[in-house]
């Protein structure tokens, strides 16, 4: 009788991606897939360990598995991901009840480490970064019809609030004919939607080919038969280019649509956050991408409560988001990152003054978001 194997992946696309491949890992070696993880004799959790809340809860949901493991439900508990990267030691002393402890450039080594683990051996392995495969089999977590396809992994942008470059490594653009591979593999399994993931789309390529290939791979994608809409997801506004706007203008699968994490418009705080730009340069900069791309709508995060940041810097990115009017927008506490060089900056403000400032600029988003969905009444469009 095969072993059941459940999954729970927490956090972000990019984690899920990376869940989808652990799973294909684990069917190729024999294991069973089971739905509902409280019922299988092995769970791997997936964590998230980018800030406080994420770690939190995976630490939470990995915690709820031992109970479970105690009354005699599940037999191996493994965890992955983020947190087991940037947490190992604290994780294999804190948590016994964890079985195998992977980090991520040991994820290929997921069924044998679970096989050791039935047989009852304790399994703490972790491998260089880059060890993370860009590529390979998956078996989706989604509806076969809208799909993540992951381009590129890490990140060498080096934001001072960030620990992704610390848990993922540096940035690593997949091939160009390797993305295009799994993109008509993905087609022919019925996707009409592909979602580009990264940490940097917009970085894509620069460093395998010394250029930026994202508009190119957007060509070449449009290329493939049976896929209707591609979105892009996670890019840095230095770096779209207008080659990538007039490519998102002209090819009708493209969604006019961009995911660009802004983080703040104050001038100052984003010197001290190591982005470039000011109020002045971001309103510029977004104004251009729309009038490139006619209608497009633009997504973006910001943080609240950045160490530092004065109720004038504050209010100066209140009323960007006035003045901008996002079509999607998310704020975020200033969440302190250890070994991060805003975590040990002086002048941290309080958790109530951070969480306030976040729920004040998505108070005013749903307001602008209301404001654009009246806009809307009486059209048709696609969905």
């Amino acid at each position: 009788m095969a072993i059941k194997v459940g999954m729970v992946s927490l956090g972000c696309s990019k984690n899920q991606v990376d869940a989808e491949r652990l799973l294909a890992l684990i069917v190729h070696d024999g294991f069973e897939i089971c739905a509902d993880p409280a019922e299988c004799d092995v769970v791997i959790i997936n964590t998230c360990g980018f800030i406080e809340d994420a770690k939190r809860e995976s630490i939470e949901s990995i915690l709820e598995f031992c109970e479970l493991k105690r009354a005699g439900q599940v037999k191996v508990i493994v965890v992955t991901g983020c947190l087991a990267e940037r947490y190992r030691d604290e994780l294999v002393r804190e948590i016994p009840e964890a079985d195998v402890v992977l980090g991520i450039g040991r994820n290929f080594d997921i069924a044998s480490a679970v096989r050791r683990a039935l047989a009852g051996e304790k399994v703490a392995e972790y491998g260089e970064k880059e060890e993370l495969a860009l590529g390979g089999d998956r078996i989706l977590t989604t509806p076969n019809y809208s799909v993540y396809l992951k381009i590129a992994e890490g990140c060498d942008n080096r934001c001072t609030f960030c620990a992704i470059p610390l848990i993922r490594g540096g940035f690593r653009s997949r091939p160009m004919e390797d993305v295009l591979e799994e993109a008509r593999e993905l087609a022919a399994n019925g996707a009409k939607e592909l979602n580009l993931i990264a940490q940097d789309t917009t970085r894509y390529g620069l460093d395998l080919y010394g250029e930026l290939k994202l508009a190119e791979l957007l060509r070449e994608l449009c290329k493939i038969d049976g896929l209707h809409w591609i979105r892009v997801l996670y890019g840095y506004p230095e770096r779209v280019t207008d080659e990538l706007l007039e490519v998102m203008a002209s090819e009708p699968k493209i969604v006019k649509y961009i995911d660009l994490p802004l983080q703040h418009a104050n001038g100052r705080v984003l010197k001290a956050m190591n982005r470039p730009g000011d109020h002045d340069s971001l309103v510029a900069k977004m104004n251009h991408i729309r009038e490139m791309v006619p209608g497009i709508a633009l997504r973006t995060t910001l943080i609240a409560g950045f160490p530092g940041e004065t109720e004038e810097e504050f209010n100066e990115m209140c009323e960007f988001v006035q003045e901008m009017r996002f079509e999607r927008l998310g704020c975020f506490a200033y969440s302190v990152e250890e070994d991060t060089i805003a975590g040990e900056m002086d002048c941290q403000l309080d958790e109530e003054t951070k969480h306030h400032r976040a729920e004040i600029v998505m108070e005013q988003q749903m307001d602008i978001a209301f404001q654009l969905g009246e806009e809307l009444i009486g059209q048709t469009s696609e969905v």
